[in-house]
């Protein structure tokens, strides 16, 4: 993917910022593509990229040799020679001062699992591009006003139609496909999911016999967006009229292949620190890195999913496709958003399923801002009946409950419940 010519300012700037300041080594992860490199070379002094063949060469040769130079270093894609994260951590141990190495990986390493940085490494998780950062609207409502309890004014207005949240959920989030439409976009997508499959997937230890199972899987994963469906299910899925379907053994392994590149970013389900709800469920709702990377593997468009076009493998869900890629589309925003709030999100599901809630923001003190996701302008009673039902539950553990929307307003209902349109949500 070609880099934007210009910078795009993110979240995690301030973050990766506060850090540097106060700790010696800081590692910056996930997705390829994401912008990792972009963002800490603007803040390195000297840069090694292991997966170039010189600079991997020498870090075979003699780890320590990268540590020297003018701070902070930037080890970018350490996974590559995984020696480096020891060299770190013995450096760190001996010289502790803030602000002297930044390392990016793009992956878990697949092999010499390295000694634990607890205590000495901190890391850092980027992501796509939100909404904001991507420019769509200006944020009038931040989620951090929000975690602390008070109820902040709900306010202001956005331009931004369905037709664009769509725009939006088909271009994708990664900084160096911003401007891109149709047939280039297309390709580079399609680029970056067979990168997956043809070097990065194997590059963990695990060589498809047929590289379109991984195809196949990485759709099934598509289809479930946003759902909980079961690793069965999408077993059944990407091998649909096969005889053979692998064993759950090896479904676990594309899993877990797919979660250390962070293609696949599953939600975790809330488990709450008191015993005030019985009866929830702990699978993860799943979500690709980019919802943009589960339309094109879908074989879908903007046209297609404004059409209501459900097309893929089988996957039970409840409403449309499109609703839940704009659910996921929403997640990403909130998760980069709550990470720099130090909160963590996860969602909260009945055995039953009778209840959901897509969003639950959790502080560290474990109160919580519950968020439903709405495909919708008009927000209803029956919209909101869930989050009042937790508010009734767990009383004042619930600091706020939002919807979000593809309304053009913010405000504050009767009953207390904020109505948040997604290009208004910021940090």
């Amino acid at each position: 993917m070609e880099e934007q010519r210009y910078y795009l300012q993110r979240v995690v700037d301030d973050e990766l910022g506060e850090f540097l300041e106060a700790l010696p080594a800081v590692v910056l992860e996930g997705a390829r593509a994401v912008g990792k490199t972009r963002t800490a070379s603007r803040r390195a002094r000297t840069i090694y990229t292991l997966d170039r063949p010189a600079h991997r060469t020498l870090a075979e040769a003699d780890p320590d040799h990268l540590l020297r130079g003018k701070r902070p270093i930037l080890l970018d894609e350490w996974q590559e020679v995984s020696a480096t994260w020891d060299a770190v951590r013995r450096a760190v141990d001996t010289d502790n001062r803030p602000g002297q190495y930044l390392l990016t990986g793009s992956a878990r390493p697949s092999t010499s699992p390295t000694h634990s940085g607890a205590g000495r490494i901190v890391t850092l998780r980027m992501r796509p591009l939100t909404l904001v950062e991507r420019g769509v609207g200006t944020p009038s409502v931040s989620l951090h006003a929000l975690l602390t309890g008070t109820r902040p004014p709900v306010e202001g207005g956005t331009e931004v139609s369905l037709e664009q949240y769509v725009q939006e959920i088909v271009a994708s989030g990664f900084p160096g496909l911003r401007g891109l439409r149709g047939r280039g976009l297309r390709a580079q997508l399609d680029g970056y999911l067979g990168r997956i499959v043809d070097r990065d997937f194997p590059g963990q230890g695990l060589v498809p016999r047929r590289p379109d199972t991984l195809w196949r899987w990485m759709t099934a994963y598509a289809a479930a967006t946003s759902t909980v469906a079961s690793l069965e299910t999408l077993r059944d899925a990407a091998t649909a009229g096969q005889g053979e379907k692998p064993a759950k053994e090896t479904a676990a392994a594309y899993r877990d292949i797919l979660e250390s590149l962070w293609i696949l970013d599953p939600l975790p389900a809330w488990t709450p620190s008191k015993n005030y709800l019985s009866r929830l469920s702990h699978p993860p709702k799943h979500h690709l890195v980019d919802p943009a990377l589960a339309v094109r593997l879908l074989g879908l468009d903007a046209a297609a999913l404004l059409a209501g076009t459900e097309d893929g493998p089988p996957i039970p869900r409840d409403g449309s496709l499109l609703g839940h890629l704009f659910e996921s589309l929403v997640t990403l925003s909130v998760r980069v958003f709550a990470q720099a709030a130090e909160a963590k999100v996860r969602h909260l599901r009945q055995y039953s399923g009778a209840r959901e809630i897509d969003l639950i923001v959790v502080r560290p003190d474990g109160r919580i801002v519950a968020i439903e996701v709405k495909l919708r302008s008009a927000i209803r009673d029956g919209d909101v009946a869930t989050l009042k039902w937790l508010r009734e539950q767990i009383g004042s553990d619930l600091l706020d409950a939002v919807v979000v929307s593809t309304g053009p307003h913010a405000y504050r209902r009767r009953d207390g419940i904020a109505v948040v349109p997604a290009a208004l949500l910021g940090p």
